[in-house]
């Protein structure tokens, strides 16, 4: 892990060069725990201008020697850059250390919106049923909300184009080089999903801004409202029903759902009247199946990457993410 002060020193370093004459002063540096694949660092970013001090929160995002999945900043920065023109709730793109020049690795600064996030928000004690129900609900409108970015207008195709195409095989082809790439022993649970897989990839529906990790602990909030939408480094064009099966698959029942109040058929049905767009509930499945398959590789990726000295936490497959992918599978086939 960085000591802060390295951090402080390469982020004065990093200001000093861009900014020349306003006398940027880095205060308040302070590692968060917010992304499980990035480093994330807030502070505040102190300027001199026409005799005048403004100061700015920002947050410096940079790339771990290792981790769950390997993304590009720059390609993050640039759709933060394209998003802050939609009404999504995004923070602004700032600076960008494309090839680690000044910061060490990788690295993108961003404004610092208000609120918290928390993983298990729809479960907390702390809240109503009632409110969490509302919170559910408020999740799953941000998401019709991605999904109907003009991302043409956007221009959002030219950061994010893909000669393989936009829906199930190319999402499943990327995932499987990663995997191939990564995987240090046969894992053929694994090799049965992509069998399966592959054989019954369903059409696009549409194609829309993928997300690719929509969840509460990438959702800023302050009190009930929205202030935020973070981690745009998996964004993509695809099939909006990626994001709906990675919010329905079972893996994710803690995060997404309430026991009782909004059951995977809730979300789908609100997620319906909201956009008015009917959910192939077959296509739904094959998503779900997916989302496990994708959780697997990138468990398989953070086990590589903690073996060769670049992560410090050995994730694996574990037995949960086999057997629920298994399950998927065995579901439909019979």
């Amino acid at each position: 892990m960085t000591a802060p002060a390295e951090v402080g020193s390469r982020l004065d370093g990093f200001f000093r060069n861009r900014l020349n004459g306003a006398d940027p002063q880095v205060n308040g540096l302070q590692r968060i725990g917010v992304g499980r694949s990035r480093d994330n660092w807030k502070f505040e970013l102190t300027l001199q201008r026409d005799s005048a001090e403004q100061t700015e929160p920002l947050i410096l995002r940079t790339d771990p020697p290792g981790g769950l999945v390997e993304t590009d900043r720059q390609v993050e920065f640039t759709v933060l850059g394209l998003l802050e023109k939609s009404d999504l709730p995004t923070p602004a793109a700032r600076w960008i250390d494309a090839d680690g020049t000044w910061l060490g690795r990788p690295s993108l600064i961003m404004q610092q919106c208000p609120g918290d996030c928390d993983y298990r928000v729809l479960s907390d004690p702390g809240r109503t049923t009632a409110e969490k129900r509302e919170l559910a609900e408020k999740f799953c409108e941000l998401l019709v909300q991605v999904h109907a970015v003009d991302w043409q207008s956007l221009g959002l195709e030219t950061v994010l184009h893909n000669d393989a195409g936009y829906g199930a095989a190319a999402e499943l082809a990327a995932w499987v080089r990663i995997l191939r790439q990564d995987q240090l022993e046969p894992l053929p649970e694994l090799d049965f999903a992509i069998d399966y897989l592959t054989r019954s990839a369903p059409r696009p529906s549409r194609t829309t801004l993928v997300h690719a990790d929509f969840k509460p602990g990438n959702i800023l909030l302050e009190g009930q409202d929205i202030t935020a939408l973070l981690d745009w480094e998996l964004a993509h064009l695809g099939d909006p029903l990626e994001d709906l099966g990675w919010v329905t698959q079972p893996l994710r029942r803690v995060e997404h759902l309430i026991d009782g109040s909004w059951e995977a058929d809730d979300l789908i049905s609100h997620y319906e009247h909201v956009s008015g767009h009917t959910i192939d509930r077959a296509s739904l499945r094959w998503w779900q199946a997916f989302s496990t398959f994708k959780t697997a590789v990138m468990q398989v990726s953070g086990l590589r990457s903690f073996l060769e000295g670049r992560s410090d936490e050995p994730f694996r497959p574990t037995r949960r993410v086999l057997t629920t992918l298994l399950d998927h599978a065995m579901e439909d086939l019979s």
